[in-house]
């Protein structure tokens, strides 16, 4: 880690250099997928917002509209552009490597946000910002197995997960922490099956339909976040299949309703704006030649239906 430190700062450095004699930093983002959630419009809107706010920032903004492909081309984009720093949410963690690495050759400074790329892309990355997805998954697994606790079925409740899109870091690594979380806390609960919902919510309700007609038997639903946790919700309630415990990993207006209404139980709670203001927050201290950590995370706590007064309602 501390050699990645060093590289971070290198990077900062370069880029520091080339960018001193401007009146602004000019940072690019491209983005992984903004027309697929609330989430990742209410982050552009946020982003533009703090961009805007600052009189030392001029903000290149793109969509990659979840093309692999496209990203790619939008980060050739940014660097012909010369801009003085990168900042991407990766539409794939992995395929986007070569991408960050030709950035990091042109003295590029990439800050990875939301959801980082995959661990052979870490030499190019001057730092990630975001949440902390296998801590969530983690307190998603702790949430589950405190309420089957209290039902008194921990030694016999069977789950199913709707993962998010395969290929994509959050993904991965949400279903990595419940997965390796669940057996600790809860070591009988039984994961029946995993498939994905492309954190899209109609494809998670037609996912879960599947499901009530493969297995007879569901206690318990793990979303890679909200919205698919209540596609499935949707699903389960049109069978009329009642009792089914439903949590998520990021805690969307809708899963923050239906926790209201007593259908939901439990999720993270994650702010897009935080996550905004955060990434163009690490690239202006690296620009600045600041001492930025190689995983810059935010906090993102436990929600309940037992605690949700305490958290205001989402936003997105």
């Amino acid at each position: 880690m501390q050699t990645r430190k060093i590289l971070a700062a290198s990077t900062a450095l370069i880029a520091l250099a080339g960018a001193a004699s401007a009146d602004t930093f000019k940072i690019g983002i491209t983005q992984n997928n903004v027309g697929v959630d609330s989430y990742q419009t209410t982050y552009e809107q946020a982003f533009i917002a703090a961009a805007e706010a600052n009189d030392n920032v001029e903000s290149v903004v793109l969509d990659a509209g979840g093309d692999v492909a496209r990203q790619i081309a939008q980060m050739e984009d940014l660097i012909q552009q010369e801009v003085d720093a990168i900042i991407i949410w990766p539409t794939n963690g992995e395929a986007v490597i070569p991408a960050v690495r030709k950035a990091h050759q042109a003295g590029i400074p990439v800050i990875v946000t939301n959801s980082n790329i995959a661990e052979p892309g870490f030499d190019f990355v001057a730092s990630f910002s975001g949440p902390d997805n296998i801590t969530q998954g983690a307190r998603s697994a702790e949430i589950m197995c405190e309420k089957f606790t209290e039902m008194g079925i921990q030694d016999e409740a069977q789950i199913v997960q709707i993962s998010g899109q395969p290929g994509y870091t959050t993904a991965i690594e949400r279903a990595k922490g419940f997965e390796d979380r669940l057996p600790e806390v809860c070591p009988n609960v039984t994961l029946l099956e995993t498939q994905p919902g492309d954190w899209n919510r109609e494809k998670s309700q037609q996912v879960m339909e599947a499901f009530l007609v493969k297995y007879d038997d569901i206690d318990g639903v793990y979303a890679g976040d909200d919205n698919m946790g209540v596609g499935a919700l949707n699903a389960a309630k049109a069978a009329g299949r009642e009792g089914i415990i439903f949590v998520g990993a990021t805690n969307f207006s809708v899963g923050y309703e239906a926790m209201e209404a007593g259908d939901y139980w439990g999720s993270i709670y994650q702010s897009p704006v935080d996550d905004a203001e955060a990434a163009l927050q690490t690239a202006i201290d690296v620009l600045e030649g600041k001492d930025v950590p190689f995983l810059n995370y935010f906090d993102t706590p436990k929600i309940t239906q037992d605690n949700m007064g305490e958290f205001s309602k989402p936003v997105f």
